[in-house]
């Protein structure tokens, strides 16, 4: 019975749903506006599709992998040259596959996975935030920098961090609590999604050799081997089908440059990507926001490896060093969105310093307004 009650949502969670829904509602309207303001054709009188400005950049890939697989049989299914779809986990595209048997509209059904998800990660998220701060708000404030944070809109569509981290952040709350086979599983089925899942695994086993004070709790160990089995399984399955052992990986080069370089080899040529005058403007801004969310990634674990908060800085640090060892750096503003410590202190910084929220919404919530916007457009290449 108590162990049913700690699921039970309470007043503070109840808190969190309710300003979870607000802000899923501002997206809303946010692509609702852009339908009209950017539509397709700027000559048209007709926005087109309701649904279109869900279906923007990475959505296709996932649409593909869950209505035709990854090798269909079906000719007229079969990738194009550029797909590269071996390079996107299984685990998003199952769970819209299995959605989409009850939710007939893809879209829909990729907008109602992400919903979901999200509602379950941002309650994980504020439990999590309790156990470090000490103020009763710390959970609510904690979820509020996450949804208003720059690329928060990617919680809202039909993209993977949502599912990720509705998996990863309970399986870390577990942990918390010494529950290591839940723990174990949660962080699996995160495994499916991303490849940060290993990433989580790494930063469980830390915490594990750091907390396990008897024979009995050893004995857990190998529960935590449990999370290297999907992306080992998919591996198979690639080969099977590829014969290649390392056709995830090369899917990642093939279409997205991700094939290693030095950490400093990375940080230049995204360096003179954002500086050097190579690329037309917009693009010079991706790059500029690349590196400063390098940058404050590596300030992050600096500031977890001063607090000893060892697991954490070793859960960002395996990830700056994935994203950090490509030919230029893709998709770290994304990554913050599964970086919870950061959120977590930087509420801590904003429930000791109140005028600091201040500051940081006036910066951010323009931010956040144009990369939706970008989003929802389609139109980042001007």
């Amino acid at each position: 019975m108590d162990r049913l009650r700690r699921f039970r949502p309470d007043a503070a969670d109840r808190e969190v749903l309710w300003l979870y829904l607000l802000t899923r509602l501002a997206v809303l309207i946010t692509a609702y506006c852009t339908r009209w303001i950017f539509p397709a054709d700027p000559e048209t009188r007709d926005p087109g599709p309701a649904l279109a400005v869900f279906e923007r950049w990475d959505w296709s890939h996932y649409l593909h992998i869950a209505r035709d697989g990854y090798f269909p049989d079906d000719p007229g299914a079969s990738p194009e040259p550029w797909d590269n779809r071996e390079a996107f986990f299984p685990g998003f595209p199952l769970v819209l596959r299995a959605v989409h048997t009850v939710v007939p509209d893809w879209t829909v059904a990729g907008l109602l996975v992400s919903l979901v998800s999200g509602a379950v990660a941002v309650l994980a998220l504020a439990r999590i935030a309790r156990l470090h701060l000490p103020r009763a708000e710390g959970g609510g404030r904690t979820v509020l920098l996450l949804l208003l944070s720059p690329c928060a809109v990617f919680l809202a569509v039909g993209y993977t961090e949502a599912l990720f981290l509705a998996f990863a952040l309970p399986a870390w709350l577990a942990a918390q609590r010494r529950a290591w086979p839940l723990a174990a599983v949660l962080t699996a089925c995160a495994t499916t999604v991303r490849i940060s899942g290993l990433f989580l695994a790494a930063a469980l086993a830390v915490h594990f050799a750091l907390t396990a004070r008897d024979r009995r709790t050893w004995r857990r160990l190998p529960w935590l081997t449990l999370p290297a089995l999907p992306p080992l399984l998919y591996t198979l399955y690639l080969h099977a089908h590829t014969g290649d052992w390392m056709a995830w990986k090369h899917a990642q080069e093939r279409g997205w440059y991700r094939d290693f370089h030095t950490p400093w080899d990375a940080w230049s040529t995204t360096w003179e990507s954002a500086f050097g005058h190579v690329q037309t403007t917009p693009y010079a801004v991706l790059w500029q926001a690349e590196l400063l969310a390098m940058a404050l990634g590596l300030l992050m674990v600096a500031l977890l490896v001063r607090a000893r908060r060892w697991p954490e800085a070793c859960y960002i640090a395996l990830s700056l060093w994935a994203l950090g060892t490509s030919y230029w750096y893709m998709s770290v503003p994304r990554a913050t969105l599964l970086w919870w410590p950061l959120w977590i202190m930087l509420a801590g910084w904003t429930l000791r310093r109140p005028r600091l929220l201040t500051v940081h919404l006036c910066l951010v919530a323009p931010l956040s307004v144009v990369v939706a916007v970008t989003f929802f457009s389609g139109r980042w290449a001007g």
